[in-house]
């Protein structure tokens, strides 16, 4: 299961903690492009002529388009290795990038947004897929949840700067200049790549077709991907989509900005949070032999976190559920993924991760659809109570599928 004892790989790599930390960086540069348009779009649809259900598929529309590009990016993945995929695909995640632009000058602002989007999913697919695959291929077992931490770190820590870039950003200088600076990342980090990142992962022998409903089908990937579904729908779905629109609502303001530039802030305050708690969270998995005890921890974090948020009222409360969402979220993630490669062999290591994006696509791609009109009729508070259950929902759905999976409720996985 994974890569364990001698660490076989098709290309062994010496240095892993510089091929980990090529691929943080370019993988947060390009993140930039996934995080500016939050919280901007929602607050400029009106001005656009833009309406809120629109504003909600554009927001998801990158997370649909990788629904279809995850499992076939995962064969290839298995097939052809992980260089020329990543590269590829943080070049395209460049392009979709730029495509905002175009969409700010453009008499048709919904379409362009939608495209763009679009674009920038099946670009995403490439890059999560193959960055995890790569950390799965170089990393020990005995360090692999530090090194998911860190990679899932990278992949999500430009996601805050690009909130920060484009709430403050937008407002101080405006919104074609931040999209032109996240543009501007995008394409450094696509060159970062190219000229950093090796190959590292075993090619496939047989040939088979590339579907994108091919995905790996076992126990131990779905069940992961039912957790990456429950917790990305609270936490990118509902909670990022929705933030603008809960700060317009009740005047709560951070350092003089608007409810855009304070919901960008916010974001990154959430996200930052989550940054650093997947190391960690990875770091305590490795500590302990079994990953269970770390994953059920912070999934209970994620649930107060949003148990906080039903009750925010102030720039502290808020803060504070921000926080502890992103903890939860954050420390949840790099275990998760460790134990996903402790528990699938490696040859099925790119299709078991395509997998798992999809059901985390769902999630994060069904809330802003759902929470924004539900919104719109009932308020607040019950959709954030409603998010609160999705942790308690996702640890069940991990006790359960873990004890089939391995016959044990703390299974020792390395």
């Amino acid at each position: 299961m994974g890569t364990e004892g001698t660490e076989q790989q098709a290309n062994p790599v010496d240095r892993p903690f510089l091929v980990i930390g090529s691929v943080i960086a370019s993988t947060f540069f390009v993140g930039f492009g996934g995080g500016v348009i939050f919280p901007i779009l929602p607050n400029l649809g009106a001005v656009l002529g833009i309406t809120p259900f629109m504003v909600g598929l554009i927001l998801s529309a990158n997370r649909f388009s990788r629904l279809f590009a995850n499992a076939p990016v995962g064969i290839l993945v298995d097939r052809i290795g992980t260089r020329n995929p990543f590269v590829l695909g943080l070049v395209v995640q460049a392009v979709a990038t730029l495509g905002y632009v175009a969409a700010m000058l453009s008499d048709f602002p919904a379409a362009w947004f939608l495209g763009s989007r679009i674009v920038w999913g099946l670009g995403s697919a490439a890059v999560f897929a193959t960055a995890f695959t790569i950390a799965a291929d170089v990393s020990p077992a005995k360090s692999r949840g530090s090194s998911m931490g860190l990679i899932r770190g990278g992949v999500i820590f430009g996601f805050p700067s690009g909130l920060v870039l484009g709430g403050v950003v937008s407002e101080l200088a405006g919104v074609i200049e931040a999209f032109m600076l996240a543009a501007s990342f995008a394409v450094f980090a696509s060159i970062l790549a190219f000229l950093t990142v090796p190959e590292t992962h075993v090619h496939e022998k047989v040939r088979r077709s590339v579907k994108p409903w091919d995905i790996d089908k076992s126990v131990t990937t779905v069940t992961i991907g039912l957790v990456n579904f429950s917790i990305l729908f609270g936490y990118v779905g509902a909670l990022f989509a929705t933030l603008v629109l809960f700060l317009n609502e009740t005047g709560i303001r951070i350092l003089g900005f608007d409810a855009q530039g304070s919901s960008g802030i916010f974001m990154g305050i959430t996200v930052i949070s989550a940054a650093m708690f997947m190391f960690i969270g990875g770091y305590i998995s490795d500590r302990g032999g079994s990953r269970m005890p770390a994953l059920l921890a912070f999934i209970g974090i994620s649930f107060f976190g949003f148990i906080l948020l039903v009750f925010a009222d102030s720039l502290l409360t808020l803060a504070l559920a921000c926080i502890f969402i992103g903890i939860g979220q954050g420390g949840t993630s790099g275990p998760l993924l460790a134990l996903l490669a402790d528990l699938t062999p490696n040859e099925r290591m790119g299709r078991a991760t395509g997998t798992n994006n999809v059901l985390g696509d769902v999630g994060g791609g069904l809330g802003p659809l759902i929470s924004l009109p539900i919104i719109d009729v009932i308020g607040f508070a019950p959709v954030y109570a409603a998010c609160a259950l999705l942790p308690l929902i996702a640890g069940g759905i991990l006790i359960i599928g873990v004890h089939h999976e391995t016959g044990e409720l703390l299974p020792i996985t390395y």
